[in-house]
Formats: C-alpha cells, structure tokens, sequence
C-alpha cells in the first residue's frame, strides 16, 4: 500500500517540482546598478540610494508573467550633502523614522515594443501608496545578461512632501531612474513577443 501512495504522491509533486525549474531566474548586480533621483530646484536636488534590494520573479518564461518588486531603505539616501540628506530623512519628506522604505510592487507588465516594457505597479513613501508606471528599455535581450534602465516620474506633493527646503526654491515633480544589471542564474529564457 505505501508503494502506490509513494508513486502517487511523486506524480503529484514532481510536475509541480518540474515546472517551478521551468522559469527564468534572474540576479541583479547591487555593484553595477543605481537607483537615483533628481528633481528641479533653484539649488540642485539629486543623489542616489546606497541600500536597495529588486527583484523579478516568473510564474512561467512569459513576459506577462513577470512581477518587479524594489525595496529602497529611505535613510540611504545620499546627495552628496549631509545638510541635503538629512531634511530628505526628516518628517517633511521621506520620514524615515515613521516609513523606512520607499517601495515599488509591479501589478502588470506590458511589453511596448521590442526593447521597451512598462510595468504598473504600486509605489509607496511615507506609507502613501499609488499607482504609478516604471517603463524599461532593455538591453541584452536574450544573452542571459543585461541592463533595465527605466523613470518614473511623480508628484511629491501626493505622497505628503509638501514643504520645502529654507531658500531652495523646490519643483513637485520628482524622478527616479532605476538601472538594474543582472543575469539569468536559472531557467528558460524570457518569452518575448
């Protein structure tokens, strides 16, 4: 009786086993990849993320199937300037005592054109969250190694950054560019249209 169970237990799990090896499996570099920022202001206002993790992961080789998630640690942010990056961590905009994280969680991907993708997804600052669209170019398709870099643009004002910086004359809207490298580790390669 335990032989049958066993064998049915195995042609059960092993499909299951068999398919989740059958999607691609991709690491990005931290060392070759940024996350930044920048926004118009009479001073300027631009700096990078030193502590980030992304991530994007399958279901299958489809394009459609794939969910980009990044996690940025708020109090990484670095301008370059101990003044700048402290009124950035403080209440008035990123408030990183209260929000740690700035956070993106893709919803949907659509492929554009034949280098070009667009994820929606939620970003989150301050606990606010919204939707918002992250478009990539990609170069490398199909080598197994490659670039994403993609911006997203929104208002601060949304996500409760309403004031300013004492003589800094600052614009609502913000940019993020995010350029990831990465390899696949694992896997089939992504299925393009």
């Amino acid at each position: 009786m335990r032989v049958p169970v066993l064998c049915l237990l195995g042609c059960l799990v092993f499909p299951f086993v068999t398919h989740a090896q059958q999607v691609p499996v991709f690491e990005v570099s931290k060392a070759d990849s940024v996350i930044k920022f920048s926004v118009s202001a009479s001073v300027k206002i631009e700096g990078t993320f030193d502590k980030w993790d992304a991530s994007m992961a399958f279901t299958s080789p489809e394009l459609s199937t794939a969910v980009l998630d990044i996690k940025i640690q708020a109090d990484s942010v670095n301008t370059g300037s101990g003044m700048k990056d402290g009124k950035l961590k403080g209440k008035d905009f990123f408030d990183v005592k209260e929000n740690p994280l700035i956070t993106f969680h893709s919803t949907k991907v659509l492929q554009i054109d034949p280098t070009t993708v667009e994820f929606d997804g939620d970003f989150t600052i301050r606990g606010v969250s919204k939707p918002e669209k992250l478009r990539f170019t990609v170069t490398g398709k199909g080598t197994g190694a490659g670039t994403i870099v993609g911006t997203m643009a929104f208002d601060r004002k949304e996500f409760g950054m309403n004031s300013g910086i004492p003589f800094i004359k600052i614009a609502d809207r913000v940019e993020v560019t995010v350029d990831l490298k990465g390899k696949r580790v694992s896997g089939p390669p992504v299925v393009w249209k």
